[in-house]
């Protein structure tokens, strides 16, 4: 009887694992349902509120298109703002202040908000090897979370760097939740100079859909991801 009672207990035991590894992967997949459904909605237009923003930069043509797209919103809507660039990128976030300087210069701080310029750890470095770029992926990883619970960004824009992945899935995994932590709405941009292609960094969250919309400047890449938003050129 005894022997019999544990196989009972364990039969049980393992029964209730089963029922709750079952729930969990159930619950999970509806949210991703959700997100995935509630991604295609455009944000309101007509919300009185300013929308908190976080900006990735990335070094070279990457910033040039970025603050050439920002010349074209409301940056009044926009407020405050959060630029981040590689930590060894200072000319992108130089180029940064200086474009926030002449928003403040032409309309002032009450109308345009504040901004703040911050740095983070790289994936990976250009002619790292791939062995040692999964201890620095770690870290951008973690330092892209620390960065994203401090912000909390209602809206995320980016166009191509590396930089910008990590904080495109940690906000992702962040929707995957109900409470605690802002939905942030990630809208990227694909560089001008990709024309039959995306960028890595674009195809990943394209792929994986980690990104709310993906906007294309060549009816070529529109053609091979019906997904993306073909908008023309904007630069």
């Amino acid at each position: 009887m005894e022997k019999g009672s544990y196989c009972l207990s364990a039969m049980s035991a393992s029964n209730l694992v089963l029922l709750f590894t079952i729930g969990v992967v159930t619950i999970v997949m509806i949210r991703i349902m959700y997100i995935v459904y509630r991604r295609s909605k455009p944000l309101n237009p007509k919300s009185p509120q300013p929308l908190s923003a976080l900006i990735v930069l990335g070094s070279g043509g990457h910033t040039a298109e970025m603050l050439n797209l920002l010349n074209v919103l409301q940056m009044e809507r926009f407020k405050p703002r959060f630029y981040i660039a590689a930590a060894t990128d200072n000319m992108s976030l130089q180029k940064a202040r200086v474009y926030e300087d002449s928003l403040l210069d032409k309309a002032g701080v009450d109308a345009v908000g504040r901004a703040e310029f911050m740095q983070i750890y790289r994936s990976r470095e250009v002619g790292q090897s791939y062995i040692t770029s999964i201890g620095t992926t770690l870290i951008a990883i973690a330092h892209a979370l620390w960065l994203m619970i401090k912000i909390r960004p209602k809206v995320i824009l980016c166009n191509g760097p590396g930089t910008c992945v990590p904080l495109c899935v940690i906000a992702f995994f962040f929707k995957l939740q109900v409470l605690g932590i802002r939905w942030s709405s990630v809208f990227y941009v694909e560089s001008i100079a990709r024309v039959r292609k995306l960028s890595l960094s674009g195809l990943l969250l394209y792929k994986l859909h980690m990104v709310d919309q993906l906007f294309v400047q060549w009816p070529k890449l529109k053609e091979k991801h019906p997904r993306a938003h073909y908008v023309g050129c904007l630069m």
